[in-house]
């Protein structure tokens, strides 16, 4: 289920089936020398792809948030205050899993410090998401990233 109506009303009346949040981390800068920019940008393709694919293959049981955006050059432990009053509200709602994904490993530093379950996605070597090199990358990291879902679903 996604952040839009249809799939709102559905949640409301499904609430208890759905146990897991994703909240796709998104780091966005207009300040930004050119290759970082691009950067962010194949970040946000990338994991607007990725979270999606996810969604579908859950659908009914996974609830997928609009991105958590943030300034890559923020003070992080504001960002993670920030991130975390989020993933609170998200428990709050009944998410018994609430599941951070991202590319950045600056978040992966923090980890233990976010009240969510970090997923870290390295980037990979791919310069477009339209090539058939990329679909499989994104393909094989879809295929480890679902069973690792299955397995917090087992905690």
């Amino acid at each position: 289920m996604q952040w839009n109506t249809e799939d709102m009303n559905m949640y409301i009346h499904s609430k208890e089936y759905v146990d897991t949040c994703v909240i796709p981390l998104l780091p966005v800068s207009f300040n930004a020398e050119d290759d970082k920019l691009v950067s962010m940008a194949f970040q946000h393709e990338f994991l607007t792809v990725f979270t999606n694919e996810i969604e579908k293959q859950f659908k009914g049981r996974i609830f997928l948030s609009p991105s958590y955006t943030y300034s890559p050059s923020a003070e992080i432990e504001l960002e993670m205050n920030r991130l975390n009053k989020w993933c609170e509200e998200a428990e709050a709602q009944g998410f018994n899993h609430i599941l951070l994904f991202t590319m950045d490993p600056k978040w992966k530093k923090q980890e233990r410090k976010l009240d969510g379950s970090l997923v870290w996605l390295p980037a990979g070597q791919v310069d477009s998401l339209q090539s058939e090199e990329a679909q499989k990358y994104v393909q094989s990291q879809i295929d480890q990233v679902t069973e690792l879902i299955m397995a917090y679903w087992q905690e």
